[in-house]
């Protein structure tokens, strides 16, 4: 759909001084529409950051009753050990008066009895106690598994961003430090381009300079089918005033992004479905709009690239 849209869009900016009302509020819905999936990524990631944490509180939780089984455990057995050895003393004393009077007798059957009844007693809540203590155990070692294969793979995610902003870092140096920067953050690569760098003031077609660095950065990504690859247009706050085929600084950057989206396209490397345009306008700055500087670096494109976490999913709803 990504791709028809961007096509359409295309051929009525190259065919026509201005864009009907009826794509544009296309190209708005769709804008709405990724923005949508955007936010339910970033909801996608938080959810499973607390089902993580949820893992390990169980995990806690079980390592704290199974402590307490062992402990009550181990005092049944000393509980038995102590009624078996006053049971041994009274059978010795038993036998010391078996030969007293009949009423001495049945008064010491009549304890052992009951020492025999409190030991059966003491033995059943000690087998059950035992039985408790090892499905804790299991149902520990099972959580305990989870919890490292998810810490596994996150740890291999992580890894794997920290190889891409590498790779990616290795093929842009060129271009590093003339308005283009390369980090790893919260788990994702976000490849900021300043606008000096791609575009003309008030125009969203890429420069040479540009093209190469993008198609640079395509070059890593056709060879990392598993990331999602967002990309941002940004504007300084200052409102534009051309006229014809722009309606506004939201428009100027969402047309920016699209520009950046067919250029990695032109990649056939590259799966389409990985890709997502967006125009957040002057809305996200990273710098003041106060000053020269600061405007120069809220007019920028930023590529936020981002793992799938289908393998995360799956492994939760087990």
């Amino acid at each position: 759909m990504i791709k028809k849209l961007s096509l359409i869009v295309l051929t009525l900016v190259l065919t026509s001084s201005c864009v009907s009302k009826k794509i544009y509020t296309d190209l708005e819905n769709r804008y709405a529409t990724l923005k949508k999936e955007n936010r339910t990524l970033s909801d996608e990631k938080s959810n499973l950051s607390k089902s993580l944490t949820t893992l390990q509180n169980d995990f806690n939780k079980l390592q704290k009753d199974y402590n307490a089984a062992v402990a009550k455990r181990d005092q049944f057995q000393k509980d038995y050990e102590v009624t078996k050895s006053n049971l041994d003393n009274l059978q010795k004393s038993y036998e010391a008066l078996e030969q007293n009077s009949s009423s001495s007798i049945a008064e010491n059957a009549k304890k052992n009895r009951e020492l025999l009844a409190q030991l059966e007693a003491k033995e059943l809540a000690l087998a059950a106690e035992n039985a408790r203590l090892e499905k804790l155990k299991k149902d520990m070692e099972v959580r305990s598994q989870r919890i490292a294969e998810l810490e596994n793979i996150i740890s291999s995610k992580d890894a794997a961003m920290k190889k891409l902003k590498n790779a990616i870092s290795k093929a842009l140096t060129n271009f590093e430090g003339k308005g283009l920067t390369v980090e790893q953050r919260d788990g994702k690569v976000y490849v900021s381009m300043e606008n000096k760098l791609l575009f003309e003031s008030g125009s969203w077609a890429v420069g040479k300079n540009g093209k190469e660095a993008v198609k640079q950065l395509g070059s890593v990504l056709a060879v990392n089918p598993e990331i999602a690859v967002l990309i941002e247009g940004h504007t300084d706050n200052v409102p534009y005033t051309g006229t014809g085929q722009l309606s506004g600084n939201w428009d100027l950057s969402t047309k920016r992004a699209t520009a950046i989206v067919e250029i990695l396209r032109e990649n056939t490397n590259i799966n389409p479905e990985n890709l997502t345009a967006a125009g957040r306008g002057e809305y996200a700055p990273i710098a003041g709009n106060e000053t020269t500087e600061g405007k120069a670096k809220n007019r920028r494109i930023e590529v936020i690239l981002t793992p799938k976490l289908d393998e995360i999913s799956r492994l939760l709803n087990d």
